[in-house]
């Protein structure tokens, strides 16, 4: 279980890029056709989006600048009386980037116009910061399997797979920086998981489908302070929000074994390849609740997914089952070669059961009493059991009973005698709701709330009370809630406070096979003294 609580207060002055954790900066210089520059001049951007605008006048020096805000795409005006009016429309602000437009206005009358449409500078020249941007077309139309948007990190240079064996698998490392030095940050708030050893298999909390993500920034080098706790990378994700149009999109991913290969141990067994299916669904819709003001989005994704794993494990043979595992005498005839020579110089065939009650000590050129050979060399020496097979007498009741749990094999042989299919079941269902609200021109405020729910089962090799299983196997639930809300205000063209707060609250529960039967399953094989309590982090039952 873990809960992360974040509150952020900024107050940023007119430098560029100062505290834009999921903003943006607009800024340039107004001159006129002879390059003298152009104080008084009024600027205004308009968000294509939302229709959101907002207005500033160049300094002295005939600069202009606009942050933090909000990424996407930008028109900009100028007005300076004498002039034709200057426009560049089809600017496109991103994550922690600097858009610097300049505007040389030509002398005319206010009513004629200067249009330039375009794309943003590709050479961000305000900030030193390496890594890379995703827009949101890019996201959705790269092939991602399992629509896991932070793979996509991997797309950066510097940037590679976590190291073999990884809990949370779909990490990354980069600048050779282990995995767990990465940070992760959605709509400026922190997003880092804080289960230890990443118990749920994700280094994040909120994971919002690709179609709802608006951009990505990986920053993996001189990225500012503001951000802290990174060694490695950071991994900037914003939400899309609504605009002045109603759009939404809806997805279905189908996958399944038709085409799949069986595995090479489940074919050698005899049995059918292992299942899967992989369902993954969801939608995305967005618009205006008050045109110009305010504006929703919301995200809904599923994902069904049923993989058959193929469990291969040396279980007892059918002799030793059907002996009461007293006769041991296959573990000699399906195997061959000798075991070194004793003290006593005897050599044995391997796989030869020994009799500890018949354990002695020698000295070296002590005779054994029991066999009446000279020892060689001082030691311990015990006998086997005639024929490899142990008296029925002195099998302990309660470790047969151990034993019994065993399943029969399906295989021949003594190794890698049974092989089983086994389906592992994970079910997610996560939504996102955001509101984004203009009060004015100087006073912005957004909402986002995130839930998920993931239940995963994954059952062990074995059937009954001795399943076999590991720490991965049992029933694992993961439950997420996500709030961000963000509010900035202008003081003054040259002053601007913006405060966030964040909550992030997940909780990983695990219970192994049995894990909740509390009818004293250790007593039922002799194992005494093992108190059963009804309650497990305080929800379920166990011992």
């Amino acid at each position: 279980m873990g809960c992360l609580l974040a509150l952020t207060l900024t107050a940023a002055l007119s430098a560029p890029a100062s505290a834009q954790v999921d903003t943006g900066t607009l800024s340039g210089t107004v001159k006129d056709e002879s390059g003298g520059v152009l104080p008084g001049a009024t600027v205004t951007i308009t968000h294509e989006g939302q229709a959101l605008t907002l207005t500033t006048v160049t300094r002295g020096d005939g600069t202009y600048i606009f942050t933090p805000i909000r990424t996407g795409a930008y028109s900009v005006e100028v007005d300076f009386p004498g002039f034709r009016k200057g426009i560049r429309r089809g600017l496109t602000v991103g994550i922690q980037e600097t858009v610097r437009i300049d505007f040389t206005l030509q002398t005319g009358v206010v009513s004629e116009e200067v249009l330039v449409t375009g794309q943003s500078p590709l050479l961000q020249t305000g900030s030193g910061t390496v890594g890379e941007t995703l827009k949101s077309d890019t996201i959705e139309n790269l092939p991602v399997n399992g629509r896991d948007y932070t793979v996509l990190a991997r797309l950066t240079t510097g940037v590679v797979p976590p190291q073999p064996g990884a809990r949370a698998p779909l990490m990354f490392a980069a600048n050779g920086v282990r995995p767990a030095q990465n940070n992760y940050l959605l709509d400026g708030i922190d997003n880092n998981t804080s289960n230890v050893d990443f118990l749920s298999g994700v280094a994040y909390v909120v994971k919002p489908p690709i179609d709802a993500v608006d951009e990505i920034k990986i920053l993996t080098s001189s990225f500012s302070a503001e951000y802290g706790r990174a060694g490695g990378a950071v991994l900037n994700t914003t939400l899309k929000s609504g605009t002045n149009k109603l759009r939404g999109s809806v997805w279905e991913f189908n996958r399944n074994d038709a085409l799949n290969a069986n595995d090479f141990f489940a074919k050698r067994a005899g049995i059918g390849k292992a299942k899967y299916k992989s369902n993954q669904f969801g939608l995305t819709g967005g618009g205006p609740i008050i045109p110009s003001k305010t504006f929703w989005f919301g995200d809904y994704e599923g994902s069904l997914i049923t993989q058959g794993r193929t469990w291969v494990r040396t279980v007892p043979t059918a002799l030793q089952r059907d002996s009461g595992f007293t006769n041991f005498s296959d573990l000699i005839g399906l195997q061959s070669g000798t075991l070194s020579a004793d003290i006593l110089g005897r050599t044995f065939s391997r796989g030869t059961v020994f009799d500890p009650a018949t354990t002695r000590q020698l000295t070296a050129g002590q005779v054994d009493p029991v066999t009446g050979i000279v020892a060689t060399r001082a030691g311990f020496v015990r006998d086997a059991f005639a024929g490899n097979q142990i008296p029925a007498s002195r099998i302990d009741a309660n470790a047969l009973k151990l034993m019994r749990l065993y399943p029969a094999p399906n295989q021949p042989g003594l190794n890698n005698n049974y092989v089983v299919n086994r389906n592992n079941n994970d079910d997610t269902h996560a939504f996102d709701v955001r509101v984004d609200h203009n009060f004015s021109s100087n006073d912005r405020f957004f909402a986002r709330y995130s839930y998920s729910n993931n239940h995963k089962v994954r059952p062990s090799p074995f059937e009954g009370d001795g399943d076999g299983g590991g720490f991965a196997e049992g029933d694992e639930k993961v439950w997420v809630n996500g709030f961000a809300a963000s509010h900035t205000h202008m003081l003054s063209p040259t002053l601007i406070n913006e405060a966030r707060f964040g909550l992030g609250r997940e909780r990983t529960y695990r219970l192994q096979p049995n894990g909740d039967d509390t009818s004293n399953v250790p007593g039922r094989y002799g194992i005494l003294g093992i108190p059963q309590q009804a309650v497990i982090s305080g929800t379920r039952a166990g011992w």
